[in-house]
């Protein structure tokens, strides 16, 4: 099928896209009471500290979809990686290969900077979505378990360890 679909990176203009996609994937994760991000919040993170990167999918020009990254480093490797927080294609979207043009995109530019590697995580239960990552040569690291600090937990740690 040939659609109208164009990758482009975001602009400060699209954060209120960029917040509605980010609400719209924390539904679908039943996580959307831990969303407190804002548009201010992105817009000082994303392009005044130009933490992350966001490429936004257009179909017929509109967006229907985002893919939020950011740079990691492989110690091992001895460079970096490209660390895949976010790939959301809206709802009424799926189904016509957007999600895929990203992720190929994506590897793409992971080459084009001459990193080591693509990486993400998937919640165990999304079996549409491992599906489909494992349908593009994707492997779940099994022997790998993400730890997360954050929170009261993560300012206990800071105020202990000074």
């Amino acid at each position: 099928m040939n659609y109208n679909f164009n990758i482009r990176f975001a602009k400060v203009e699209d954060i209120p896209s960029i917040l509605g996609f980010i609400k719209e994937l924390a539904t679908y994760e039943n996580l959307l009471d831990q969303v407190v991000a804002t548009e201010e919040i992105l817009k000082e993170w994303l392009f005044n500290k130009k933490s992350a990167e966001v490429l936004i999918g257009e179909f017929n020009g509109e967006p229907v979809g985002y893919a939020l990254f950011f740079h990691s480093f492989s110690t091992f490797l001895g460079r970096a990686g490209i660390y895949l927080e976010d790939l959301y294609i809206s709802p009424n979207q799926r189904g016509k290969g957007f999600g895929k043009k990203l992720l190929i995109y994506l590897a793409n530019l992971t080459l084009e900077r001459g990193c080591g590697r693509l990486e993400w995580s998937c919640l165990d239960w999304n079996e549409p979505s491992i599906k489909f990552y494992k349908s593009l040569g994707a492997n779940p690291l099994e022997d790998w378990t993400m730890y997360r600090v954050d929170g009261d937990a993560l300012k206990k740690l800071a105020i202990n360890n000074m």
